[in-house]
């Protein structure tokens, strides 16, 4: 049975990673009013008598354990002579996908030789919090490619800065360990993206032929043969192209017609 009560149970609960983030939040904002008001020389009584809330509220606050509004925050500020900042910090891009991803990795993982490991939604979390679409693997290579999968690129610059942060993020996945075993040496992250071939993104591949050429530069042949065959070694990040139609994905093995970019 679903309660109204269950959506802020899975934003509050230490079982999420929400949770989690959510419970850390909330110590470190109680110990900061901690050190304030002791700073100040104020008890706990008299910080809550003048800011207007309970004493017994406040010793929660600073525990980490209520979740004070933004008003109350603001109030306890006052009495301190501390200001109220709260800002939302771009990472590594929203985790909530275009309906494409799902068609794009279920063809990618479909193509795959035997030897190649993959896994789906892989989370990271140090230095960057997010998600990488897709990852392959092939330990005895000591080859990891982070793949992302984009059926339209708004901002190229966010895009490749968020493909570079999470790549380089993978080693803090849980996941990890599955990815390279720990009695293997330190494999070599490459990137791979996916781009549904739209009129769009085969405009921005010619535009900034030379941008995507740079952080993508091996060839879509190249990174399709070593996906499919059991012989060619991985020739680095690159970037293949995804046809869609009728909610399934198809792989191509070269670029589009008109596209330089990868041939």
């Amino acid at each position: 049975m679903v309660t109204a009560l269950q959506p802020r149970l899975l934003r509050t609960s230490r079982r999420t990673s929400t949770g989690r983030a959510a419970a850390d939040l909330r110590r470190r904002v109680g110990l900061e009013i901690k050190r304030l008001r002791i700073d100040a020389g104020l008890s706990i009584r008299a910080l809550a008598a003048a800011a207007g809330i309970d004493h017994g509220f406040l010793t929660r606050i600073e525990v980490g354990i209520a979740e004070p509004s933004f008003a109350v925050l603001l109030a306890i500020g006052e009495v301190l002579g501390a200001d109220l900042s709260v800002r939302l910090y771009p990472t590594t891009g929203p985790r909530i996908h275009d309906r494409i991803q799902a068609p794009c990795v279920e063809a990618l993982f479909a193509l795959l030789d035997p030897r190649w490991k993959h896994l789906a939604e892989v989370g990271v979390m140090r230095p960057a919090r997010g998600f990488v679409d897709a990852v392959l693997a092939l330990p005895a290579s000591g080859v990891v490619v982070a793949t992302e999968v984009e059926s339209s690129i708004r901002r190229l610059e966010q895009q490749l800065r968020w493909a570079h942060d999470k790549a380089d993020s993978l080693p803090s996945a849980p996941a990890w360990s599955l990815i390279a075993p720990p009695d293997e040496p330190r494999p070599v992250i490459s990137r791979l993206l996916i781009l549904r071939s739209t009129r769009a993104n085969r405009d921005l591949a010619r535009t900034f032929e030379a941008t995507l050429a740079t952080e993508y530069p091996a060839r879509t042949a190249d990174i399709y043969a070593a996906l499919t065959k059991a012989v060619p070694p991985w020739p680095g990040s690159g970037i293949l192209w995804a046809e869609v139609a009728g909610g399934h994905a198809r792989i191509l093995e070269r670029p589009p017609r008109g596209i330089a970019l990868g041939r």
